[in-house]
């Protein structure tokens, strides 16, 4: 499950789109519009904006979508439950919305159009609005479980034109490669087997790096353009991860032997202090076998003075 977050200044665009029939559109949700026309329905938004004309972008609109591997769970209504959950733990509530289910890609998703003026004419927040998104996406898919694909594995790679193409198999290249890497000698040293260069971006007068650059046939890309993943700092923070997690498995593996080995070490010394016991005279060791064995440190004994 991925969303797409996008904002504008008028309603009439927005819900067209969502409603055109030409994408096989079911309307699947709504409250606080009128759902008797089209016009009714934009007419509805555009009255509840006066609650507060100081705002510009009035207009919300995400399109949320779904694997095409979820189709078979991917009712109507189940949806719409979804969609809900989404909006509420991103603080769009309180408000007029309408949800739009369109049938024209292969993937299934849903387009929300909301009221950024709430019921009481307050403004519902956009701060920070694409990582909140991507974080509940992602609580989402996990409590669903749901596939999740980012959108980058959508792309039909055979229709890509430079320098586009290029940027793609840079893209997949890193995804494959960062997550295999514990630092970054590690990872320059993969991206040059497969002719990606790299230059590091500095502060100005100081060795701080404050960016990174790919480069591969003859084309040169920003590691956020390249996707928003691959900036500098969060692939640094990537390799420290895989380094921490690599070095927690090492320590794992070395108290695993350690406590086996001290395991073993007192099975040993139980098994030979057991053996010892059998000799020793707590009532159960029958006399005549005690007497014998006392016989024969006797007659030890006497050969030795011989």
């Amino acid at each position: 499950m991925i969303a797409k977050i996008m904002k504008g200044s008028g309603f009439k665009g927005i819900i067209n789109y969502i409603l055109d029939s030409k994408k096989g559109t079911e309307l699947i949700d709504s409250s606080g519009v009128r759902t008797d026309g089209v016009s009714h329905i934009i007419q509805s938004f555009i009255d509840q904006t006066g609650l507060n004309p100081r705002v510009g972008k009035v207009v919300g609109h995400i399109s949320l979508s779904f694997s095409a591997q979820d189709s078979p769970r991917l009712c109507n209504e189940w949806m719409v439950k979804v969609a809900r959950e989404y909006m509420e733990k991103m603080g769009i509530k309180d408000t007029q919305y309408i949800i739009g289910r369109h049938f024209d890609k292969e993937h299934p998703h849903v387009h929300i159009a909301f009221n950024r003026i709430d019921n009481n004419g307050k403004t519902i927040s956009d701060r920070n609005d694409r990582f909140k998104s991507e974080k509940i996406c992602k609580e989402l898919t996990t409590k669903y479980g749901l596939y999740f694909a980012g959108g980058k594995e959508k792309v039909k790679e055979h229709r890509l034109k430079e320098p586009d193409k290029t940027k793609y198999e840079i893209y997949q290249t890193l995804k494959a490669e960062i997550v295999q890497c514990r630092n970054w000698k590690d990872l320059l040293a993969h991206l040059k087997k497969q002719d990606i260069d790299v230059r590091f971006k500095f502060k100005s007068n100081s060795q701080e790096v404050q960016g990174i650059i790919f480069e591969k046939n003859g084309y040169h890309f920003n590691g956020s353009k390249v996707d928003r993943g691959f900036s500098y700092s969060k692939i640094d923070f990537a390799l420290q991860q895989n380094n921490r997690e690599h070095e927690q498995q090492t320590q794992g593996m070395l108290n695993l032997i350690s406590n086996v080995a001290s395991v073993t070490s007192e099975i040993t010394n139980n098994l030979i202090e057991g053996g010892l016991d059998l000799f020793q005279t707590h009532g159960t060791v029958p006399a005549e076998v005690y007497n014998t064995l006392d016989k024969k440190k006797k007659k030890k004994k006497r050969k030795i003075h011989l």
